[in-house]
């Protein structure tokens, strides 16, 4: 297994509008193409409280190009994250990184 980190920073007061998005809609769109989410983290204790963890499941990388390229061009997707964003932009910007798990991880 192979699993991607996101960490999607928000602008300012907009991670209730971000949170909303990802329960009311990309959840169920995510579960319609197959994509597998492996947890959602805000900071309850720290300086990033503006920012949102998640870490996605994927058995490869080539499925993950896959499996994402069909989400980005999605038109349930494009028509949910214009309604979300009417009262302007979410997030400031994205990141991510592919982490393996080692071989004594509890998590594989």
């Amino acid at each position: 297994m192979i699993y991607e980190l996101r960490i999607y920073r928000c602008l300012p007061g907009r991670m209730p509008a971000l949170l909303s998005r990802f329960e009311t809609h990309t959840l169920r769109i995510w579960q319609r193409l197959g994509i597998r989410q492996a947890g959602f983290w805000t900071v309850a204790v720290g300086e990033n409280s503006s920012e949102l963890y998640y870490l996605l499941q994927w058995h490869s990388l080539a499925e993950r190009e896959e499996k994402w390229e069909k989400f980005v061009v999605d038109p349930e997707w494009h028509e949910k994250r214009a309604e979300s964003e009417r009262d302007g932009p979410i997030v400031a910007s994205i990141s991510n990184s592919f982490l393996k798990p080692t071989a004594f991880s509890s998590v594989q």
